[in-house]
């Protein structure tokens, strides 16, 4: 039974804005159109929905899922690049537990810095004033700034 896209959305979890970007983007197969104009889509689109939210889910970005897809639509011989895809998103997920344990650290110390109660001073108000640049605090923005929109 055909689904329109709010059907979709609502079966696959997603917004109907979502769907019209991942057509736009080329994840999703252009719907057929009801002569309203209304966007038909099957279960086949239902799954392949799924299949993109669980990537995404997992830290891919849009050409990594476009070339997933592609692959699980005309399989080739070897998956192998498939597996360095994965090491590179696992080598990345250490770095950002690293520079987090780092940011944690820092954290820890800047509360360190205050015992709660010294006549209307506090230590961390008075570190973050004028203490010293925090080296990962600023790596972790860095990073956070280059990431690709999640979708």
């Amino acid at each position: 039974m055909p689904l329109k896209i709010g059907e979709l959305a609502k079966a696959a979890g997603t917004q109907a804005v979502t769907i019209r970007y991942y057509e736009k983007e080329g994840l999703l197969c252009q719907p057929e159109r009801t002569g309203a104009g209304y966007r038909l889509y099957d279960d086949t689109d239902v799954e392949r929905l799924h299949f993109i939210r669980r990537c995404r889910q997992h830290g891919m970005n849009l050409a990594e899922i476009r070339d997933l897809l592609a692959f699980r639509d005309r399989p080739a011989p070897s998956c192998a690049w498939i597996n360095e895809l994965v090491e590179r998103h696992i080598a990345s997920v250490e770095e950002q537990i690293a520079s987090l344990q780092s940011l944690k650290e820092h954290l820890e110390a800047l509360r360190r810095t205050c015992d709660g109660g010294r006549g209307g001073t506090c230590g961390i108000i008075e570190s973050l004033d004028h203490g010293e640049r925090c080296p990962c605090c600023e790596g972790l923005h860095c990073r956070l700034e280059r990431r690709p929109p999640q979708s």
